[in-house]
C-alpha cells in the first residue's frame, strides 16, 4: 500500500498536468494535501475553505467576450446569462453583478448576439412600428 506522502504526490500530480502552478503553489498545496490525508487516515473530520466565492472561475476580462459570456462560477459558457444564472446558481442578475461588482452597464449578453437581436429588429422595422405605435395613442 502506498504512504499518505507517495498518494499526495500523485494528486499533485495529476493536478499540475492540468493547471500551471508555480514551485510555492506545488508546495503550498502538497502540505494541505497531505495534512488531509493525514487527518482521514486518523478519523479526523477536515475543514475546507469555501474558494468558489473568494475568486471567480473566470476573470471578468475574459467572461464578457465577443461570442460568448462566460459565467464567473462555473466558468461555461453562453450567448446570455440570465436563464443560467436564475436554474443552475439561483440568483438574480443583480445578484451576479453585485457579487462580482459588474457595473449595470455591461450587459449580460454576448456582443455578437446582442448585435444580431439588434440587426433582425431593424430588419422586421420594429422601430418604425413603435413609432407608429407611439403617434397613434398619443391623437388618442
Amino acid at each position: 500500500m502506498a504512504t499518505i506522502m507517495e498518494m499526495a504526490a500523485e494528486i499533485i500530480a495529476a493536478h499540475a498536468s492540468t493547471t500551471p502552478m508555480s514551485k510555492d503553489e506545488l508546495i503550498t498545496e502538497l502540505t494541505e494535501v497531505h495534512s488531509a490525508l493525514a487527518a482521514l487516515e486518523k478519523g479526523e473530520t477536515i475543514e475546507t475553505a469555501e474558494v468558489a466565492e473568494e475568486s471567480p472561475a473566470v476573470s471578468r476580462k475574459k467572461a464578457f467576450g465577443k461570442d460568448k459570456i462566460f459565467c464567473m462560477i462555473c466558468g461555461k459558457g453562453f450567448k446570455t446569462l440570465s436563464r443560467h444564472l436564475k436554474t443552475a446558481h439561483e440568483m438574480s442578475a443583480s445578484e451576479y453583478r453585485k457579487q462580482f461588482d459588474i457595473p449595470r452597464t455591461q450587459s449580460l449578453a454576448a456582443k455578437n448576439y446582442s448585435e444580431s437581436r439588434r440587426q433582425m429588429a431593424v430588419d422586421r422595422g420594429l422601430a418604425d412600428n413603435l413609432a407608429k405605435a407611439r403617434a397613434a395613442r398619443k391623437k388618442k
